[in-house]
């Protein structure tokens, strides 16, 4: 095998490699709103309000999320999407 033959398949099994890890670090992880502190939000606020990471005005807002280890969000005072949606409707 030459050199080039030897690179090539290299990329492509990291690549592989790469793609197969995504799905299972995903799943691994779950949104917990009400943690995030201001510019640290993961995405698009609940109301609607932004659509980027990191636009977040204020510290531990519900309706901002973070990615946090599955089954973390409560020990770390957060609350979960169901919660801080109900939360949304009363205010």
């Amino acid at each position: 095998m030459n050199q080039r033959t030897m690179i090539a398949s290299t990329a492509a099994t990291l690549m592989s490699l790469a793609l197969l890890a995504g799905p299972a670090a995903a799943a691994e992880k779950e949104k917990c709103f009400g943690i995030a502190k201001a510019g640290q939000n993961d995405c698009a606020s609940i109301s609607g309000v932004h659509s980027c990471a990191g636009q977040s005005k204020v510290d531990m807002d519900k309706g901002e999320w973070k990615y946090v280890a599955k089954g973390t969000c409560k020990d770390m005072k957060g609350i979960s999407m169901d919660d801080a949606k109900a939360m949304m409707k009363k205010s």
